[in-house]
């Protein structure tokens, strides 16, 4: 394990919830503007702008385990999973600009299959972050409480994050009435903030190289060499982490169903903007009434769980969560600024949804490591971030399949259409009933997570012994 007994440092925690500056930007700015970039700006249909998300987040499905795996073998071979984070939050910026610099000229195809491309390598550098960072809290503490705390104020940061991106980026487009120059500026300027929150969260991986025991680094340098384990392989021991773990499969199950749920209202947030609320700058206050409570409520959900437990408090936001969201499905009748209430008590909730599930993450890989040994946080989180891609993902597709059955009308950025009744009444049942049912859902896998501060504590005092 990582250090002992003591308390996580100020510097430390400042240092890995920094980077949560650069994963709320990425999961949040795509999911919010990437959709409608392709149908409002480059006239793709909706169906096609869907199976173009699809199909990178596919390719994020893929290659997430593999990199899980090598950087357990970047902890072996070297002590620390800093290097392919590096590499990660170097590479994004570039292609993160690139996603948002179609040239107008190329038509729906060729920009449908440039963004695909851009979009494609851009996950990719974010996974090459993503992965190992997450891997890092069940290194960096072993202790049930400490672990809440780290990833509390990981989601503090992260909800300034969202706030910064969903609000702040679309804002960015109005620097010109050129739709071309609206995204390329926001991609750049977007692109570069993510990258340096990366880059301060490396540091943390560094820290945490001298705290990787001998006997792992001894067990795992007889498989580093990259001849004799290949891509097969590297997948293979994520999946294997996924069957051995019930504690893992259940989690993961939540979260997955509850990322599809937020991924869905995050896609759709532009759409209620612009056809329910008839105002492009609303989605900068929906994201304002999303984040701004969120950001006391994520220390308000780490005191709750110290005293009635993670698990149990888990369960509570999410049914906040499910109960706001329904009651947005009014909108259908009565549209108006009403909807900032149950949204504000969504983001309440939604603090809790992010961090509770990430500070029992390292739970699970702890009690792993008691079963089956140590050294392999990666490949846990290779399956994790995985499964995130999935539900991001397949929330942006879901939304694109409700646009497409209920007849929304794409168009170029200089095109005025009017959209069909259906189509309204799809993005308000995007934005509301279909993500309460997705949450319903999780909750039945929550129900059966088996693992409590009493099995976490014991874990602890073995490894200890």
């Amino acid at each position: 394990m990582g250090t002992t007994s003591a308390r996580l440092s100020r510097g430390t925690i400042a240092r890995y919830a920094t980077g949560s500056l650069g994963t709320g930007g990425f999961a949040t700015l795509p999911g919010l503007v990437l959709t409608y970039y392709l149908t409002d700006s480059l006239g793709v249909a909706a169906l096609a702008a869907g199976a173009v998300i699809t199909v990178a987040k596919v390719w994020d499905v893929v290659i997430d385990p593999v990199i899980g795996a090598l950087t357990d073998r970047d902890l072996a071979r070297h002590g620390s999973r800093r290097r392919l984070m590096v590499i990660g939050a170097l590479a994004l910026p570039v292609l993160f600009a690139l996603t948002f610099a179609v040239p107008p000229s190329l038509g729906p195809v060729v920009a449908g299959i440039w963004v695909l491309l851009a979009f494609t390598l851009t996950a990719t550098a974010f996974s090459l972050f993503q992965v190992p960072y997450i891997a890092l809290p069940a290194e960096l503490t072993p202790r049930y409480d400490e672990r809440t705390r780290l990833l509390t104020w990981r989601v503090v940061v992260l909800t300034l994050a969202i706030l910064l991106f969903g609000a702040g980026g679309p804002a960015l487009r109005r620097v010109s009435e050129d739709p071309f120059v609206q995204y390329l500026v926001m991609g750049v300027v977007c692109g570069v903030v993510i990258g340096i929150g990366m880059l301060v969260a490396t540091g943390v991986a560094r820290r945490a190289a001298s705290t990787v025991p001998q006997p792992i680094r001894e067990r795992e340098a007889g498989t580093t060499d990259a001849a004799a384990a290949g891509i097969r392989e590297h997948f293979a021991e994520g999946i294997g982490a996924l069957r051995r773990s019930r504690p893992f499969r259940l989690l993961l199950s939540t979260f997955v169903l509850q990322a599809l749920a937020t991924g869905l209202m995050l896609a759709g947030a532009q759409y209620v903007a612009t056809w329910v609320l008839d105002s492009q700058a609303a989605v900068e206050l929906l994201f304002v009434a999303l984040i701004a409570p969120a950001l006391l409520a994520a220390p308000a959900w780490g005191v709750v769980a110290r005293r009635i437990g993670k698990e149990r408090t888990f369960t509570i936001a999410s049914i906040v969560f499910a109960i706001a969201a329904v009651s947005i499905l009014g909108m259908l009748w009565a549209p108006g600024d009403w909807i900032y209430v149950p949204v504000g008590i969504a983001g309440i909730a939604y603090a809790g949804m992010q961090s509770l599930p990430m500070a029992m993450l390292p739970d699970v890989i702890s009690h792993d490591e008691r079963t089956h040994g140590p050294g392999r946080a990666g490949s846990f989180s290779g399956v994790w971030t995985a499964g995130e891609t999935v539900g991001f993902a397949l929330g942006a597709t879901t939304l694109a399949v409700i646009l497409a059955v209920t007849g929304y009308v794409s168009s170029t950025g200089t095109q005025v259409v009017e959209q069909p009744d259906a189509a309204i009444t799809g993005i308000v049942v995007s934005f509301s009933l279909a993500p309460a049912v997705l949450i319903a859902l999780s909750l039945l896998a929550l129900a059966r997570y088996p693992l409590r501060r009493a099995d976490i504590d014991r874990d602890t005092e073995s490894q200890a012994a």
